[in-house]
């Protein structure tokens, strides 16, 4: 495939599109990993387990609904031309569900509004995406991609780090003490019985996303209009058609999209329950979390910039390769890791606690939290290898679906793996039902990793 000659957008235009991640962080680290989603299952739902089937079934049923229409809208906005009024249209619905979170109250009776608004969020937000990605190409030619997207997401994990801080320094106040992780009473009057430090979490993001997406919008250059938008819809139908037909065919293309369909699902389903799983069966408390979130979001931020570069000097596929292998590798160091064990071995005296598996879980984490930002980075550029110009939106409708088709898969294969282990059938406890219940983590990190040999990075193979 020959590179398309691209022109570079302005420099205003580039930081604009980079702060897309920046304004989007925050729900991913404050929602769906490190604060609200370990609220829901230790104070909203019923237990732990309870907790993380649901929230499993939630943010499943998202993503099912994003991979049966992200192609379909990608296809018709490539056909139309311009993307900003896509972003616009599902950041309206990710805004209103990061919002609505607020009214998740410990204990309560009702749990369907709280499980609506956690999908409708993940909705929005994930489809607004979708058309922000697809802008990237055409910011700067494609020799510089690599650190464009490794940087836009090593900003996106600073925010994250920012916007934790506020909410567990200054907001969430704990049960026991009343005080925020720096000492501080809650701002605002925030509850702590009611847990409204928490709960801001929702919020917090929606108006930080409101805020930070307007640069984008204001300075990064969106692509024309095409001359004729009359047909639209049924001509990019009819484009999704031909290449859904064609993709077998092209080897590299549709061996990537099943790839990054289990690697991305499994980095996905190991931030959604990573914060879930340490409140359950390490017993760490919000504050411990939310270090471990800061820690990660800071290795996050280093490793998305670091893996940028190795992006630009060796190729995508190398920098998603390295990475998978090493969340496998952490994978399987949480799984073996409770508050008396590291590597299924017994650590410290016999009745006395022991500080060895929270520190491994945190090395975990900044692990993770390095790889998965180099990773994700390193995906939006091989994807843009595969594909010609002119089918960068339909492409990334594609990667959503692809994303998207087992994101779904994950959380409700963790749903009920925990479920199933927490029957009477097995007797396990509650911790045991979570420790087993996340392993279909490891089979999709493995499954991405063995399709990678067919995948091509063009630019460095041609090279």
């Amino acid at each position: 495939m020959a590179e398309t000659t691209v022109g570079r957008a302005s420099k205003r235009g580039i930081w604009g599109w980079m702060f897309f991640d920046w304004a989007q962080q925050p729900f991913h680290t404050l929602i769906i990993t490190f604060v609200f989603a370990p609220y829901f299952a230790s104070a909203v739902a019923p237990d732990p387990a309870t907790g993380q089937s649901l929230w499993g079934y939630a943010t499943g049923f998202g993503g099912l609904i994003i991979a049966v229409f992200s192609p379909i809208l990608g296809a018709i906005a490539d056909a139309s031309g311009p993307r900003k009024p896509w972003v616009l249209v599902f950041s309206i619905f990710g805004v209103i569900g990061s919002w609505m979170l607020w009214y998740a109250v410990p204990g309560a009776a009702n749990l369907a509004p709280t499980l609506f608004w956690i999908a409708l969020a993940v909705f929005g937000m994930e489809f607004a995406a979708v058309f922000n990605n697809a802008m990237m190409p055409t910011l700067v030619p494609r020799a510089e991609l690599g650190r464009l997207s490794g940087s836009a997401w090593g900003l996106g994990y600073v925010g994250g780090l920012i916007s934790l801080v506020l909410v567990l320094g200054f907001m969430a106040g704990q049960p026991g003490t009343g005080r925020t992780m720096l000492g501080l009473d809650p701002i605002l009057g925030l509850d702590v019985a009611s847990r409204e430090g928490d709960r801001a979490s929702g919020p917090l993001t929606a108006i930080w996303y409101v805020v930070f997406l307007v640069p984008m919008f204001l300075w990064t250059p969106d692509v024309a209009r095409r001359a004729s938008t009359k047909g639209a819809v049924s001509r990019g139908l009819r484009e999704l058609w031909a290449t859904l037909k064609r993709l077998p065919t092209e080897r590299s293309y549709f061996s990537f999209l099943i790839s990054s369909m289990f690697y991305r699902d499994a980095l996905n389903s190991l931030y959604s329950f990573g914060g879930i799983y340490a409140a359950g069966v390490l017993g760490w408390s919000i504050v411990q979390i939310g270090i471990f979130g800061i820690l990660a979001n800071i290795t996050g931020a280093v490793g998305a910039w670091l893996g940028g570069l190795a992006d630009q000097r060796y190729g995508p596929r190398l920098v998603v390769a390295v990475c998978a292998v090493i969340l496998t590798a952490c994978c399987l160091v949480i799984i073996s890791t409770t508050q008396t064990q590291v590597l299924f071995v017994p650590v410290g005296a016999a009745g006395a606690d022991s500080s060895v598996p929270d520190i491994v879980f945190y090395v975990a984490g900044a692990l993770i939290g390095a790889a998965g930002g180099s990773i994700q980075a390193a995906s939006r550029t091989l994807l843009v290898d595969q594909v010609p110009s002119d089918k960068v939106t339909e492409a990334f409708g594609l990667y959503a679906l692809s994303g998207r088709a087992t994101t779904f898969i994950g959380p409700l294969a963790i749903a009920l793996a925990t479920t199933f282990f927490a029957s009477e059938l097995f007797g396990l406890s509650t911790q045991d039902a979570q420790r087993v219940g996340v392993t279909p983590i490891i089979v999709l990190f493995l499954i991405g990793l063995a399709l990678l040999p067919w995948v091509k990075s063009r630019q460095y193979e041609a090279a």
